[in-house]
Parts: structure tokens; C-alpha cells; sequence
């Protein structure tokens, strides 16, 4: 790998990119200084060129991939709400005050799978599709093909963006903006890497698989420690009384 200066074309959807390519970058340049990182995105790259090998794998939330593929679950994740801090949502963030919001819609985007230029409600995703279990609905004002758009929240006080959790958190320092849990159960889903058999043997790929999936071990781990760290209360020390 130090030696090496292959390049790897990785398709990587906006959540990938967002939570986990920054801290594999990192680690590139420390274990592996010559090797490119060529990311594409879903409209990019077919299932075919990753048959042939043109693509060396991709890193998304799959809803179904061709039998033939290998696949990894990188990790899982849950669901969080973006608010304005300023906001009475803020403070009372119940299921009614939650559909009486104002939404933004963010689409799940697969390999080869766009939902166009009019959204239906079969291919809303599982937000929706969690609310529909429960007889409800929400108000979609803005709808979006991307995760970023914190700053359209920031100046919304009645705008409620409900996005993956990793991707949420990485606004836990905005000064406007606060992370809520939904109101109602929403599912967790799996980021996976899935790759074609025409690489599955090779060592340099191979060797990526296991960087990748060992930086997402490194990330998980380290969300685990700020949890318990956050959490930690400390005793009080017990008080002796002198006479």
C-alpha cells in the first residue's frame, strides 16, 4: 500500500461522503499516500460497471442489489430530527407538534434508482413509511436530493429536517440548531459496501475493504466513548463531618 499508487473510483452516496469518506481519506494518506480516491455518485455508476470491474465498489443504503454482488454492512444507524433552537418545537417535541411542522424531504438515493421529477408515495422512504404504520402523515414543503441543508432549518423556526443520525450530529455545534429524537419509532438501516466478483479476490481490494471497514469500527467506537463520556456522572464524594 505505501508503495502503491492505484486508483479506486468508490460510489458513495451523500451519507457515505458526509460521515465516513473524511475519516477514510485521513487514513489513506497515513497508510497508503500515493493511492487516488475517485468517488462517484449514484447517477455516475451502473450495476454493470461494477460487474466489469470498472467501479470498484459502492457504499450506500441499498434497498436491493443484484445476487451475484458480495456485501458488507459497514454499520447501522438510527434517525434524529434537525430543529431551530428558538423554536416551541424545540421544547415540546411531541407527534402532534411534529406533523403540524413544516418537513424537508431528503431522498434515498440507490444505484440506478431516482424517484424523477414527481415523487410518489411508494418511494418515500422509511420515515413516511413509518408514519403511514401509524396511520399518520407529514406536511413536505421542501423536498431535496441532498443531506445538506442544515442552513434551510436555521432559518426556519417551523422547518423540521428528520435525517440519519450520524449525519444530524455532524450540526451538534451549529448555534442554531438543536437534535431531537422523532417522536414516533422509525426503523434503524444499514450502510453496506457491496463490490462485484470480478474483484473480490484481488489483494488491493481486498486491503481496501478492510481499511474501510476498520476506520468505520474506529468512528463507531469513538461515538460509543463520547456517549458513555456524556453520560457520566461523577459520585459525590462522601462528606466527613468533624466534631
Amino acid at each position: 500500500p505505501r508503495s502503491s499508487s492505484r486508483v479506486f473510483r468508490i460510489m458513495a452516496a451523500d451519507y457515505a461522503e458526509a460521515t465516513l469518506i473524511p475519516a477514510l481519506a485521513k487514513a489513506m494518506r497515513t497508510e497508503s499516500p500515493g493511492v487516488v480516491l475517485d468517488f462517484l455518485t449514484p447517477s455516475d455508476v451502473s450495476y454493470r460497471d461494477m460487474e466489469q470491474g470498472k467501479v470498484d465498489m459502492a457504499i450506500n443504503r441499498f434497498t436491493e442489489i443484484p445476487q451475484s454482488f458480495h456485501q458488507v454492512t459497514v454499520w447501522k444507524d438510527t434517525f434524529s430530527c434537525l430543529v431551530h433552537r428558538d423554536s416551541p418545537l424545540a421544547e415540546r417535541f411531541t407527534l402532534k407538534n411534529y406533523l403540524d411542522a413544516q418537513h424537508i424531504w431528503v431522498s434515498k438515493t440507490g444505484m440506478g434508482v431516482g424517484f424523477g421529477m414527481n415523487p410518489d408515495r411508494g418511494g418515500m422512504g422509511q420515515i413516511d413509511a413509518a408514519l403511514e404504520r401509524i396511520g399518520q402523515r407529514r406536511r413536505i414543503t421542501i423536498y431535496t436530493r441532498h443531506y445538506q441543508m442544515p442552513a434551510l432549518v436555521a432559518h426556519k423556526a417551523d422547518l423540521i429536517a428528520t435525517l440519519p443520525t450520524r449525519i444530524a450530529h455532524l450540526q451538534n455545534d451549529h448555534p442554531q440548531l438543536v437534535v431531537k429524537e422523532p417522536p414516533f419509532f422509525i426503523p434503524e438501516f444499514e450502510l453496506k459496501m457491496a463490490w462485484g466478483a470480478l474483484l473480490h479476490h484481488s489483494p488491493a481490494h481486498r486491503w481496501l475493504r478492510q481499511l474501510i471497514l476498520y476506520v468505520a469500527r474506529q468512528i463507531t467506537e469513538q461515538e460509543r466513548r463520547d456517549e458513555e463520556k456524556a453520560n457520566w456522572v461523577p459520585k459525590r464524594r462522601k462528606r466527613i463531618d468533624r466534631e
